[in-house]
This record gives C-alpha cells, sequence and structure tokens, in this order.
C-alpha cells in the first residue's frame, strides 16, 4: 500500500508540476519548510478537488507544497468565466440597449459601451482593485497594496481563492466594474453628453462602485456576512445584487430625473428601432450571466453548480411570467417582454444563485416576472420620469427584491460557507441583515449620483443641446451613422 501511495504521489506531482505557477520566492530571512510527508502531498490534493486551503496556506504550516500555484481546472473556469462576463458587456448589453434606442443613437449606445470598458480598466490597473480587494477598513481597501496592479500575478491571494490565480481573479473581476456603471446608460439613452458620461463614470466609480464591492466582497468588508466575522451588517451576496444591479438602478434612476425628459416623451412614439438587436442581446446576456453568477463561486466546483441551475431556472421563469402577465393585460405578448422578463430573472437571482435551491430560483422567477414587469407597466407612468429603457424599474427593483428574497431564502445546505459566520443568523434574521445592506447601497448609490450629477451639471453640462438630441447622438457626437439606405 505504500509503495502504491508512493507511485502516485510521484505521479501526482509530475502530472500538476507543469501546470502550476511558480510559488512565490520565500523571505531568506524566513526558516526554509519542510518538503511535505505522501499524506501531506495527498491532503493537497484532496483540497485541490475539494477548494479547500492546502496544507501550505495554513498560517501554522510548516511545509511546503508540492501544488503550490492555481489548480489547472478552477483557473481554467475562472479564465471562462472572465471572457463570459466580459461578453455580457461587449456586445450583449451593447445590443440589448442598442436595439432599443432610436436608429439614430444606435451607435451611441455603443460607444457608451466601449468608452466605459476602456476607462474602467485604466481605473482598474491604478487603483481600483486595490481599493476593492486588499485588506484596509470596512468601506475602502488600502490603495497602495494594489496600485497599478502590483504583485497581481499568477499566485493565487488565498484572502478570496486557493486556486485561482490572482490576476486571473483581478481580471475577472473587473469585468464587474466594467458592466455596472454601463447599465446605467439605459435610463439616459438618447440626450447625455459624451463628455459627461466620461467624467460622471470616472467619478461613480469612486464615490460609489469602488466602496460598495469593498464593503460586500473585501475580506474585511462592512457587509460581507459570509467571510468577514466582524462585519458590521452580516448580509450576504453572491455576485451583485446590491454592488451591480441595485447601485447602477438607483443611480440611474436620479441622474434621468436630473437630466429631464427626452424631447417629446412622453407624447411622441420612441419604439425601440430594432427588436432584433434587442432579442440577440438578450440571449448574449443571458449567456454570460453564467460567468457572472456560477463564476462568483470563484471555482469549478458544486456552488458554481447551483448557481448555474439557479440562474437557468429563474431567468426561464421569468421571461415566461412577464410575457404571460403582457397576455392577460396587454392581450399580445411581445418579445420585448420575453427580453425583459429573461433580464429580470437574472438580476433577481444574481444575488443569491450561490445560496438558494432550484425551489428557491422558481419563486424568484416569480417575483422577478411581475413586480419589475409593474414597475415598468404602471410605476413609470404614475410617476412620470423618463428612464429611456428601464434600467430602474429591472435593476433598482429587482436587485432591490433580489438582495431581499434571498435574505428569506438562503440556505447552508446549499452553500455550506454560510455556516462560517451566519449559523445564528441564516433562516432567521438574514432578512433584517439584507435590508440594513439594501439602505446602505441606497445611501451611496442615490447621495453619490446627486452630488456628482449636480458637479457635472455645473461644471460642463449633463444634456446635448435640443438640436443635438433631434438630430441624433451618433453623426453629431460621434461622426457616424449606424445605417445608410
Amino acid at each position: 500500500m505504500k509503495k502504491a501511495l508512493r507511485l502516485f504521489g510521484i505521479l501526482l506531482s509530475l502530472s500538476l508540476g507543469g501546470w502550476c505557477a511558480p510559488a512565490a520566492p520565500s523571505d531568506a530571512a524566513a526558516p526554509a519548510k519542510a518538503e511535505p510527508t505522501l499524506e501531506q502531498r495527498v491532503a493537497d490534493l484532496e483540497a485541490y478537488i475539494n477548494n479547500g486551503p492546502r496544507n501550505a496556506d495554513a498560517p501554522e504550516s510548516k511545509v511546503t507544497s508540492k501544488i503550490s500555484g492555481p489548480g489547472p481546472a478552477h483557473n481554467g473556469w475562472m479564465m471562462t468565466s472572465a471572457a463570459l462576463v466580459l461578453f455580457m458587456t461587449l456586445p450583449g448589453l451593447a445590443l440589448f440597449y442598442g436595439g432599443l434606442v432610436r436608429r439614430k443613437n444606435a451607435l451611441s449606445v455603443l460607444a457608451q459601451c466601449l468608452g466605459i470598458a476602456g476607462l474602467v480598466s485604466i481605473l482598474w490597473w491604478l487603483v481600483g482593485y486595490s481599493l476593492v480587494f486588499s485588506a484596509g477598513n470596512a468601506v475602502f481597501g488600502s490603495a497602495g497594496t494594489f496600485a497599478f496592479l502590483k504583485g497581481v500575478n499568477s499566485n493565487p491571494n488565498t484572502n478570496y481563492s486557493y486556486w485561482v490565480s490572482q490576476n486571473v481573479f483581478s481580471m475577472y473581476q473587473l469585468m464587474f466594474a466594467i458592466i455596472t456603471p454601463a447599465l446605467i446608460m439605459g435610463a439616459i439613452a438618447e440626450r447625455m453628453k459624451y463628455s459627461a458620461i466620461l467624467v460622471f463614470v470616472t467619478g461613480w466609480m469612486f464615490l460609489v462602485y469602488f466602496p460598495m464591492a469593498h464593503m460586500v466582497w473585501g475580506v474585511d468588508g462592512l457587509m460581507n456576512g459570509v467571510w468577514n466575522a466582524n462585519a458590521s451588517i452580516k448580509a450576504i451576496d453572491f455576485a451583485g445584487g446590491t454592488v451591480v444591479h441595485m447601485s447602477s438602478g438607483w443611480s440611474a434612476l436620479i441622474l434621468c430625473l436630473l437630466l429631464g425628459k427626452r424631447l417629446g416623451f412622453p407624447k411622441e412614439p420612441m419604439p425601440p428601432h430594432s427588436m432584433a438587436l434587442c432579442m440577440i442581446g438578450t440571449g448574449m446576456l443571458w449567456v454570460g450571466w453564467y460567468g457572472f453568477n456560477a463564476g462568483s463561486a470563484v471555482a469549478a466546483d458544486g456552488i458554481a453548480a447551483n448557481a448555474f441551475m439557479t440562474t437557468t431556472l429563474a431567468a426561464a421563469t421569468a421571461s415566461f411570467v412577464w410575457a404571460m402577465a403582457e397576455y392577460v393585460l396587454k392581450g399580445k405578448p411581445s418579445i420585448l417582454g420575453f427580453c425583459s422578463g429573461a433580464v429580470a430573472g437574472l438580476v433577481v437571482v444574481t444575488p443569491a444563485a450561490g445560496f438558494v435551491d432550484s425551489s428557491g430560483a422558481i419563486l424568484i422567477g416569480l417575483a422577478a416576472g411581475l413586480i419589475p414587469f409593474m414597475a415598468c407597466y404602471k410605476l413609470k407612468g404614475w410617476l412620470g420620469y423618463d428612464d429611456s429603457l428601464d434600467t430602474f424599474g429591472v435593476h433598482a427593483v429587482g436587485g432591490t427584491i433580489g438582495a431581499f428574497l434571498t435574505g428569506l431564502l438562503a440556505t447552508s445546505s446549499v452553500n455550506p460557507n454560510l455556516d462560517l459566520n451566519l449559523k445564528g443568523v441564516v433562516g432567521h434574521i438574514l432578512w433584517l441583515e439584507q435590508l440594513k445592506a439594501i439602505g446602505v447601497t441606497l445611501l451611496f448609490a442615490i447621495v453619490g449620483t446627486t452630488i456628482l450629477g449636480f458637479l457635472i451639471r455645473v461644471l460642463i453640462g449633463l444634456r446635448v443641446s435640443e438640436d443635438v438630441e433631434t438630430i441624433g447622438l451618433d453623426l453629431v457626437e460621434h461622426g457616424e451613422e449606424a445605417y445608410h439606405d
């Protein structure tokens, strides 16, 4: 038996050695660690398969590890997930929003998505990743720890994953940072200056997104109930219900109110110029969302598999329910209804995907198909605001519902990590903690956007002129047209 184990250990070392990144150089002053025993090496393999800490990751460890770098399968899944989340913005959101605006403004939406992708990437490299994912205080990480992505290499950052390279993890999280401000553009489509958009997004990332992401996902974040035992608010958010959808959706409402209504709204009809593009964009968003939700397990493990399932069920249910609600109230189920319902289902399940079971996902889908539908169908008309593409109705309302329902439906039978610091909270008072997190998110989104909006309006102006709006943003702001008859 010992000979067999020894042979297994040799084969393991040979097979994994070529895949793993080299270990970070050890401190010369630190005592050299001993070679692991065969049993410890086998335990490392079990840890890799089960997505747990290897022997060498323990604070008191006195051994090295033969698997010192990332695990190839987990790393591969996270690179795939990062690509899928970028696919959500480019081209998914670009086509979804681009199809919903009038043809004279189609390219402006594409330019907004592309511009935000570049701008946010630079900010992330500069200091954004450090502000979110380094240790700091309850609201911000340390600006200098990972500034310019210093030290963000192929070795794992064990605060967030034992088996995924930190450079892969940072790029995965960058894709979230890109799509979040891009979502806001749906509420202000067809009337905001491109220069004002770039200035707004820059300020918004620092005032709203970076602190929100650190509070929810940072190792010492204020609202990271799963991993921070000292979190003041013991809330949970698997993939971004508060960080992404609530923050962007509520900010979108404030910004569209500051901008005012489009010329002719609501008296003139402003139908989408291409529902075909909208539907294609919706399909891309749905596919990309598997990276968004299942990728948030930060491993190719059982929790990711559960998130894959719940994401599918919630989106499919909400898409059907939204269109059937239209069937009942309007007499016809529209393609826009199916598309809006699918996106709403994806939004509402986002904070819950890795915490709820299949029945919970169906309940979330039902809520997502009905409540955001009523917000878009009735609330907008009652209150009279011009949220061009229903960003508020889907993302703000949907994200808020999702954050709350997560508190009611989360179960440790799906995700045992909930028992680490929340054993007495899950299934009892978690919904109260979720309400606190919702309140903090509203505060940051509303106050931050209001301050930025007023400053930009005074300094450079928010809105294009009436002539520009009449001609169309494509030709005047970008010198191009989407179509040539």
